[in-house]
């Protein structure tokens, strides 16, 4: 048998969708009301009164986020456990500011395959609560993951962001090995 179905949409950035009616079946569409504009062509949506974040941004600078993982849980849990701890925290602060311009750049279709993560480490606990804290107090959004029911901070993840506004609080840390 037989089927025939009619698409008609039009290009400009290419999702692949499946037809549950033809399981085995993958049409590449494109929507372009998904596609992100480039960052360039929308104004910054950080505040300019904060000394941490300049007013204006090198719009050639890469679109980073940071997660950071505690040194001490690397050492005792097993590693998979850890890896999961900074996927949820890496998540969580996308998907909380899905909005957020850069956050849209850093997942748009032209530029998924290619995104920037820095990976880094705190010695244990206190450190990252420390470091949470810095973020706040410079209004740099990120998510403290706290896992559940034992009520433990494992991680950070900040949202997406021009390396040059983030970079300075996380040079002292050490690149997780």
């Amino acid at each position: 048998m037989v089927a025939s179905v009619g698409v008609s949409l039009s290009m400009a950035c290419g999702i692949p969708l499946r037809l549950s009616a033809f399981p085995s079946t993958t049409i590449r569409a494109t929507l372009p009301h998904l596609h992100a504009p480039s960052i360039s062509s929308r104004p910054s949506p950080l505040s300019s009164n904060s000394m941490s974040q300049p007013a204006t941004t090198n719009h050639a600078d890469v679109v980073v986020q940071y997660v950071v993982l505690r040194r001490d849980l690397i050492d005792t849990w097993p590693l998979g456990s850890v890896v999961t701890q900074g996927c949820h925290a890496s998540v969580s602060a996308v998907w909380f500011n899905k909005d957020d311009p850069f956050t849209v750049d850093y997942c748009s279709p032209d530029k998924i395959d290619s995104m920037h993560k820095v990976t880094l480490e705190v010695k244990g606990e206190p450190q990252i609560k420390n470091l949470s804290e810095k973020l706040t107090a410079g209004g740099i959004i990120h998510k403290l993951w706290i896992e559940q029911p034992e009520n433990i901070p494992t991680c950070l993840a900040t949202k997406p962001y021009p390396k040059s506004i983030v970079s300075s609080y996380f040079k002292k840390l050490k690149l997780c090995k």
